[in-house]
């Protein structure tokens, strides 16, 4: 996983329940040790803001967002959610997952990247679609 040096914004709320389940997981969901280590330090980075503070377009939890893979110029909608809530064939994929983890926190029209077993992805977030609560 890697993202460009801009510190992620995230709701309290957010941020609690993703370390909480960092704590939990001891790294073992979708990562090695070394992932969630780096996870946990990019969130403790993160701008910290209440909810209702955060802007429509940031990726948060229980989101849906679509963005475009730059290589294949590729669509993808998802919608990004806690871990026992993941279901692929829903397109609901989990915030601890490498694309999860690459999403939260950052806006529309933010292009990053994450390193995948074959090399890099890069991708620009089109649009956010803020959760339903």
């Amino acid at each position: 996983m890697k993202k460009e040096k801009t510190p992620i914004l995230m709701g309290k709320g957010d941020y609690n329940i993703i370390m909480d389940h960092l704590a939990h997981t001891g790294g073992q969901n979708a990562y090695s040790g070394k992932d969630a280590i780096e996870l946990g330090k990019e969130l403790k980075k993160a701008k910290l803001v209440d909810a209702e503070e955060l802007p429509a377009d940031v990726v948060r939890l229980n989101s849906r967002v679509t963005i475009r893979d730059e290589k294949e110029g590729r669509l993808l909608e998802l919608m990004v959610v806690t871990p026992d809530k993941a279901n692929i064939k829903e397109r609901k994929i989990s915030v601890l997952s490498p694309i999860g983890t690459a999403l939260i926190g950052f806006c529309k029209g933010h292009k990053l990247n994450w390193k995948v077993p074959s090399g890099t992805k890069s991708f620009t977030i089109l649009e956010v679609s803020p959760p339903v609560l």
